[in-house]
């Protein structure tokens, strides 16, 4: 018997600005399998790239091991990768490209892979925490440490990210596991969220522990800020069935 119940709610929405919704994303908690992608903005044809991602997705068989889940998503990743590059090619334009963030359900496991910057949070204990480490240049210039926060709001290259699907010949995937706790909430999102929403109210709409009121909530305060962008959210919601506080005394004892 399933120990581990893995409940889920989603939402995207084209923002205020953008006139075509280029985020695509994955919501099937009965496979244990999330994702959101971000076709590439300015570039041509980003949101069937991201459609082409999530469809990949689709088809990840079922695994027999947490192993096996991560290797056969990489794997539809990279052939998803060599498909954008083909097309770029027959398009005639340089890039076809999606940022990636999967979130991946074993048991009392989870693995999540990425490439951009769509991230994973992971609420935990009321403690909010980034999982994922943007592949940008902003990212970049603040691990070296030599730049002020204003002067990276600031930087002309703030937007450019340095790894996505369809990139680069080869796809640069990063990937983590990690052992999960009763009531881990987490959340996957793209830059539309993140670049509007602070990490104190994905805290605030993720600590209540509901996942469609999480997702609505995140996505209406994206949109009250300006909505600059496509607006993704995907919340998952991990419970222990025979943790030690579920646990009720029977009443005829």
């Amino acid at each position: 018997m399933t120990q581990f119940k893995w409940t889920s709610a989603s939402l995207s929405h084209v923002g205020l600005v953008r006139a075509i919704n280029e985020d695509a994303y994955l919501d099937q908690p009965e496979r244990g399998l999330w994702a959101v992608a971000d076709g590439m903005g300015g570039h041509a044809f980003g949101d069937v790239a991201s459609r082409m991602v999530v469809e990949a997705l689709i088809k990840v068989p079922q695994p027999d091991s947490l192993v096996k889940f991560v290797a056969d998503t990489r794997d539809r990743l990279q052939t998803v990768n060599r498909q954008l590059r083909a097309e770029a090619a027959i398009h005639k334009v340089q890039i076809i490209g999606t940022t990636v963030v999967v979130l991946l359900a074993w048991e009392r496991y989870c693995g999540y892979l990425w490439a951009g910057d769509s991230r994973i949070y992971l609420c935990r204990n009321g403690n909010l925490t980034q999982l994922t480490r943007d592949h940008s240049r902003v990212e970049e210039l603040r691990s070296l440490g030599n730049l002020t926060s204003e002067d990276l709001i600031n930087l002309p290259s703030r937007n450019m990210i340095t790894r996505a699907v369809g990139a680069a010949g080869t796809l640069n995937l990063d990937n983590e596991t990690m052992e999960v706790n009763d009531g881990d909430m987490f959340l996957l999102c793209s830059d539309g969220l993140s670049n509007e929403v602070s990490e104190q109210e994905m805290r605030s709409a993720l600590v209540p522990g509901s996942c469609r009121q999480a997702s609505d909530a995140l996505i209406d305060m994206a949109l009250k800020r300006g909505g600059h962008d496509n607006i993704s959210a995907v919340v998952v919601r991990v419970d222990d069935l025979y943790g030690s506080d579920k646990t009720v005394l029977n009443p005829a004892l």
